[in-house]
């Protein structure tokens, strides 16, 4: 009889488990489900009096032990009803835990493939943001000097292959971005006038971090842009450093009174889609101050973010 029992409950435990909480509470059709656990309820006394009668086991009890019938219908009645509703709950609160836990995995894997693809949509944003400035360079050196032309073409040449093939991967390493960055600021001093001073400091023993590619040159490209004049004398000042395991990013750019609209909105596709990609890849990692001084006529920017 006990054996029987405990393969009844066993039953009961995962037809509620595997079956009716997954068609019915999965699916918030909470009254169904309720009334079949009443239907099972009502099924688990038949089965309690029928195992009586067919093992026999109650007349041996009352018999052994002397008690009305009455009395122990009632007692045997009660404990299977509690059984039951011990069992029933227990199941229904296992499977609600299940649904909670593969809900919360679904969620997360959708929002690392959301991010991931995000990821992607801003770095493509990037790219070509940057191409188009630097062929504008190039364009504007073709009429004046054709060996600078063709020199910066072999500079852009070497870039793309970085671009192309490099910012594949998620990471690249810092000494390949500070390449990229020294090629860019190459180019572009190819049609500076000498009234312009363009200073990148780094230390020599840096170690060579894995960083998020692509990261750096939207603010160096935002200083060249909006911090240069054709006729007054300017600077770009650019400095990396290892500060306890966190890199530290600064540009300085002097600033003049007709672009200092541009400076203080900050929200060129680059400047904008990088914000966004520390976000993403550095959540909680990073802290980035943007500072337009006006009477000092500097834009500053510092970017700080741990790389362990």
């Amino acid at each position: 009889m006990q054996v029987l029992i405990h393969i009844f409950w066993a039953g009961l435990f995962y037809l509620n488990y595997l079956l009716l909480a997954p068609l019915l509470l999965y699916k918030n059709r909470v009254i169904p489900f309720l009334l079949i656990m009443l239907f099972a309820l009502v099924g688990v006394l038949y089965f309690n009096t029928w195992l009586d009668d067919v093992t026999g086991s109650r007349e041996a009890i009352l018999k052994a032990f002397n008690k009305k019938n009455n009395d122990e219908n009632w007692n045997e009645d009660y404990w299977a009803i509690i059984s039951a509703l011990v069992i029933l709950g227990v199941s229904s609160i296992l499977a609600i835990s299940k649904k909670i836990k593969m809900d919360q995995d679904a969620f997360q894997a959708t929002e690392q493939e959301n991010i991931s693809t995000e990821l992607s949509f801003l770095k493509a944003q990037i790219n070509p943001h940057f191409f188009f400035n630097t062929l504008h360079t190039i364009y504007a050196l073709t009429d004046t000097n054709t060996a600078a032309a063709k020199d910066a073409v072999y500079t852009l040449s070497h870039m793309m292959r970085y671009v192309i093939y490099d910012t594949k991967n998620d990471l690249t390493t810092l000494e390949k971005e500070i390449k990229f960055i020294d090629d860019f600021i190459k180019l572009m001093k190819l049609r500076l006038s000498n009234n312009v001073q363009i200073i990148f400091e780094r230390p020599d023993n840096l170690k060579n971090y894995e960083v998020a590619p692509m990261l750096l040159l939207p603010f160096v490209e935002n200083a060249f842009k909006h911090g240069l004049s054709d006729v007054q004398p300017s600077y770009i000042y650019i400095d990396i450093s290892e500060q306890q395991n966190a890199l530290v990013f600064e540009i300085k750019n002097s600033t003049f009174e007709e672009k200092s609209k541009y400076l203080e909105e900050s929200n060129g596709i680059g400047i904008a889609n990088t914000k966004r990609r520390l976000d993403l890849l550095y959540t909680g990692r990073y802290t980035l101050a943007i500072d337009n001084d006006t009477h000092s006529h500097e834009f500053t920017v510092k970017l700080t973010f741990n790389l362990k």
